[in-house]
């Protein structure tokens, strides 16, 4: 006979007696970091400010910050400033007069929008270079800019610009840059919903080569994919690596995927036949080769290398025999030099997905999927605003929480915006008024203190 196991009892539920107390608590101590980001990094005030000088109420460099402010803490509506109206802390720590109204905010953003664009994009290349910003080179030491269109869904609106994308919803077709491997982005312009990815890239080439040559000496490699397969923008960046190479700086190369439009694949099997093929497992064949392309169009000419890759598979992967063989081939174009052999080509392409992650960031991280305003110019600075936050964000993350006393996360090599809004903004601690002093202090477990307070210390002197 079991002998029957003794009953556990559960410990009783603790009741808790709910009371306001007087102390000044903040559930948002991150945003010190992120003044001083903005105003010893970006000097948001003293760039804006000069060109754009207000003769009343908050100036216009104050009202950016504050935006920005809200979107490091995940919330794009203009509505949300509200809730820190009477928050002293969110003015102290990004270095405000005051905390403007929502409605203030809103109109203000609309008129000053045009305004605002030129100046606003260079706020991030000013960030990354006063905070020293580490940009990790790939394997062969080349800085990858990553360029892509993606969509943002703003269906059953009638915000200016909202048309068909390309992904079957009606939205905005943004697109945005970024460099190297931590994805710093240097870029991110609103675009109408309809528009194809290659339509007027060429004057973003023109604002954002130079961004990224102002970061970095070492080689470039832009990276795209078959929507800005266009002979325009291939010779656009040609003639900005021999612009860099005459001034005795590195050259700017680029790969990008082909549009194998109208190509006759079975033809071109055939052909592959007679040559030797890799196996990488039974029922699969895989060819590699490389030709050299010329092209000459409105009197300029280009030369580039052309890797091709033909996949024949006899067997699917799960082990099914196919009645006829699958065929599947692609391109790259690429003027990387031979030393980079056709299959690590491929892989450097196949790295370019990376940045599809970053999209999603902007989208779920800092709730920017639905831009907030009805007016397109606005929604364009937004975006711009959006991009100083994930930079700033982005800076915290890589200087922060990489460390080895960092809050416990699986090891990585950069950390999502999230995760640094969860760790490092939205941390809660008291402030305290004492000696001609601010103190913020924080909770005896607090895992993020130690990280904190040494950033902190390093951005406040810096």
């Amino acid at each position: 006979m079991a002998l029957r196991s003794k009953s556990c009892h559960a410990a009783p539920l603790q009741r808790f007696t709910l009371q306001q107390g007087t102390e000044l608590l903040t559930h948002c101590a991150g945003l010190a970091l992120v003044g001083l980001a903005l105003n010893r990094f970006a000097q948001v005030r003293q760039t804006l400010d000069r060109w754009l000088p207000k003769r009343s109420g908050l100036s216009v460099g104050e009202l950016v910050i504050a935006y920005v402010g809200l979107l490091c803490l995940g919330k794009s509506d203009f509505d949300a400033i509200e809730n820190h109206r009477q928050d002293g802390f969110f003015a102290e720590a990004l270095g405000l007069s005051g905390v403007p109204a929502a409605s203030t905010l809103r109109m203000q953003l609309d008129v000053q929008a045009d305004a605002l664009m030129p100046h606003v994009d260079d706020l991030s290349v000013s960030l990354l270079r006063r905070a020293r910003a580490p940009i990790t080179p790939l394997a062969g030491g080349l800085v990858p800019l990553d360029i892509d269109v993606f969509t943002l869904d703003n269906s059953r609106t009638r915000k200016d610009g909202v048309s068909r994308t390309y992904a079957g919803t009606d939205g905005f077709a943004p697109i945005a840059g970024y460099l190297g491997q931590e994805g710093w982005c240097l870029s991110l312009e609103l675009r109408d919903g309809c528009w194809h990815s290659a339509k007027e890239t060429g004057y973003t080439l023109e604002r954002l080569l130079p961004r990224a040559q102002a970061l970095t000496t070492a080689p470039l490699l832009v990276r795209w994919d078959s929507g800005f397969h266009a002979f325009g923008l291939a010779t656009g960046i040609d003639a900005a690596s021999r612009n860099r190479q005459a001034t005795g700086g590195e050259p700017i190369y680029f790969l990008v995927k082909g549009n194998p439009r109208g190509l006759d694949i079975p033809a071109l099997h055939a052909q592959r036949q007679d040559t030797l093929a890799c196996l990488p497992r039974a029922g699969k064949r895989l060819w590699v080769w490389e030709t050299q392309e010329s092209h000459t169009q409105h009197q300029q000419s280009l030369s580039c290398r052309r890797i091709h890759c033909l996949i024949e598979r006899t067997v699917d992967r799960h082990g099914q025999i196919l009645l006829l063989p699958e065929l599947e081939y692609a391109f790259w174009d690429t003027t990387l030099p031979i030393s980079h052999t056709p299959q690590a080509v491929i892989e450097l392409y196949q790295d370019h997905g990376t940045h599809e992650q970053f999209h999603s960031e902007y989208k779920t991280d800092l709730d920017l999927e639905r831009l907030p305003s009805g007016k397109f110019a606005t929604n364009d600075l937004i975006l711009s605003l959006a991009m100083l936050a994930y930079n700033v964000l982005r800076l915290m993350g890589q200087s922060a929480l990489l460390s080895a006393d960092a809050p416990v996360r699986h090891p990585a090599k950069r950390r999502r915006l999230k995760t640094v809004i969860q760790e490092l903004i939205t941390v809660s601690a008291k402030l305290v008024k004492h000696a001609r002093q601010t103190f913020l202090n924080f909770g005896r477990q607090c895992p993020a203190f130690v990280v904190f307070q040494r950033l902190y210390g390093a951005w406040s002197t810096a």
